[in-house]
């Protein structure tokens, strides 16, 4: 094991399956990441199973306890911050959060969308893909900042759209490359290569393009 550890909070709401990739990765022995928590909107998302399995704490945070955004995200604040994570990662967290809470992890806060930013922010991007007829399509990780989807990408992975594609076909090969980028930007986080900057996001001391790193499969 690496010396020195960078830890992580997970935040998901659902099944939690980049959450596992993140996981798996963290096994082999040389990797500086260690989840700490796994934090939830959903008591019933699939997402804390996979956590308490791997021997993870997990919190339920239940927004709609709360009265507003605000109080929620300062609440949230609260229990990520009880765990002192150097890093913290949204993994199908379906939550808009507020300007306070990007704000306080500013530049330790990643998430990833399945789409080729800034293409299709939002919702149900495959199907976007597929009816503006576009010949490729993937996933981005990139820093959080207040502008919804818009923080400054770290690395996207690109496909080739098949004529046959569904919007079902197309999820799960996306899902696949969504299950190896995320770790490796978590790790390059942890090793200290990856880090934002005012002007965009850095690997390595190198300002990344506008489209991040680019990975083809």
């Amino acid at each position: 094991m690496p010396s020195e550890t960078c830890d992580v909070v997970v935040l998901l709401s659902g099944s939690g399956s980049n959450l596992q990739a993140l996981i798996d990765s963290t096994r082999a022995g040389d990797s500086p990441v260690r989840i700490r928590a796994v934090i939830s909107n959903r008591a019933d998302a699939y997402g804390l199973q996979r956590a308490r399995d791997a021997g993870i704490d997990t919190v339920v945070l239940d927004h709609k306890a709360f009265d507003g955004r605000e109080a929620f995200d300062q609440a949230l604040i609260e229990r990520i911050d009880a765990f002192s994570p150097q890093l913290v990662v949204l993994a199908g967290f379906m939550r808009i959060l507020s300007a306070g809470f990007v704000r306080h992890y500013e530049g330790r806060l990643l998430n990833i969308h399945p789409s080729l930013l800034p293409k299709y922010k939002g919702l149900h991007t495959h199907q976007r893909a597929l009816e503006a007829g576009d010949h490729e399509h993937g996933c981005s990780v990139h820093f959080v900042t207040e502008e919804l989807d818009g923080g400054p990408l770290v690395v996207q992975a690109v496909i080739p759209v098949a004529a046959d594609d569904t919007p079902e076909s197309l999820a799960q090969r996306v899902h696949a490359q969504e299950h190896q980028i995320y770790p490796l930007a978590v790790r390059w986080f942890a090793e200290g290569r990856l880090r934002l900057e005012e002007h965009g996001a850095l690997l390595d001391g190198q300002t990344l393009a506008a489209s991040g790193h680019l990975i083809r499969p």
